[in-house]
């Protein structure tokens, strides 16, 4: 965090049920809505982003479901600075929202067809109606990224004056990198102390988590996320990985409980009809699987050597494979996990045919294909 700064809990705002919803081709059931809202408290997330009234009765019924389920989290709604947007989610049940505006000169002019002037007032109207109603508000700035950062001043002043509670800054297009979003983030900071800044970051260039940290190191206090990198094009910033990343990259514990990542992420991908890559960031079912014999033999003697944190902490267990680049060490453990006793010697004549097979059929082997090796090659040298 930068010095002398007075925001030191980070809040997760996930927005799993909103943005995440928004990907492309994807629809939670209502159902599906409530587990995953009763899932991210369960861990601690401290903000749900459960949906836009503005959508209509269906998604008006659900948030109100979810407002009825009574969750330690606090709930949120999106809308745009439109005074009827609002009070329809006020009519929800909730006690916060975000009002999102334009802020980037190619959106005020080339999608609003307005000018700045008429995007000051519209904040006013709309931040001055949420406040009458004694709402919990966050300004969102829809494309910060590219808007012009005097004018953001400009705007997080309005919203200071009125009682607005933060700025939400949006890489909406993904176009940022980590070392931009903190000169811009710390700059804001700097030049509106009074207001909180909250960082919502898209994964365009692959850059979402890390732009995301590099808000928060700036001076951010709220972040948000969706389980497993859902949203619009290419996602947000994932919450197993911010999380995590904030953990054991930064040292900034969010008192998140981590240990049902692994089963949260299963859910959504279920629930979105979006397979979990085996290789994905922090719940990967393959992220804690080892087979280059150095590596494979270097987590044996030490899981600290090749894994930066305990694969428990997300829900996940280690696993040797064997394969390809396998080494004996690999090997003996892979065939001590299936309660074989496998010496040296032996292990380095099985270990040529587990390689020919391995490369034949493109992939690592199965229990059964090691059991198979070991059984067809009984004469091999054998463990005194």
């Amino acid at each position: 965090m930068v010095a002398n700064d007075p925001y030191t809990d980070i809040i997760i705002d996930d927005t799993t049920l909103r943005d995440g919803e928004q990907t492309a081709g994807v629809v939670f059931s209502r159902r599906e809505k409530l587990a995953i809202a009763r899932m991210l408290d369960s861990i601690g997330v401290q903000e749900i982003e459960c949906g836009i009234p503005a959508m209509g009765r269906e998604e008006q019924n659900s948030i109100r479901a979810l407002v009825d389920l009574g969750l330690s989290a606090r709930l949120m709604t999106w809308n745009r600075a439109l005074v009827p947007e609002i009070q329809a989610s006020l009519d929800c049940g909730v006690r916060a929202v975000d009002i999102s505006l334009s802020v980037s000169d190619q959106m005020i002019a080339h999608k609003l067809r307005k000018d700045r002037g008429a995007v000051k007032e519209q904040l006013k109207v709309a931040l001055g109606f949420a406040k009458q109603h004694d709402l919990y508000v966050s300004v969102g700035g829809e494309d910060a990224s590219r808007a012009d950062l005097d004018f953001l001043v400009e705007l997080m002043e309005i919203t200071r004056s009125l009682g607005g509670d933060r700025f939400r800054f949006c890489d909406t297009l993904g176009i940022m990198d980590p070392f931009g979003m903190y000169e811009k983030i710390a700059f804001l900071r700097r030049s509106v102390p009074e207001i909180q800044i909250e960082v919502h970051t898209h994964n365009d260039l692959g850059m979402a988590t890390a732009n995301a940290l590099a808000g928060i190191r700036a001076g951010a206090r709220f972040v948000n996320t969706t389980v497993n990198g859902l949203g619009e094009r290419a996602g947000n910033a994932a919450l197993e990985e911010v999380v995590m990343g904030l953990k054991h990259a930064c040292g900034i514990e969010t008192g998140i409980n981590t240990h049902r990542f692994r089963e949260m992420s299963l859910f959504v991908a279920k629930a979105s009809q979006r397979p979990l890559s085996v290789s994905k960031p922090v719940v990967g079912e393959r992220v804690f699987a080892h087979e280059s014999g150095l590596h494979a033999d270097g987590v044996i003697k030490d899981p600290h050597n090749y894994e930066g944190f305990d694969p428990a902490e997300v829900g996940l267990t280690r696993s040797i494979v064997v394969g390809k680049h396998s080494g004996t060490g690999g090997l003996i453990e892979r065939y001590r996990s299936m309660g074989i006793r496998v010496d040296r010697p032996r292990a380095e004549a099985l270990l040529e045919k587990t390689r020919a097979l391995s490369c034949r059929r493109k992939r690592d082997l199965s229990n059964c294909e090691l059991m198979g090796i070991y059984l067809e090659n009984e004469t091999l040298p054998k463990a005194a």
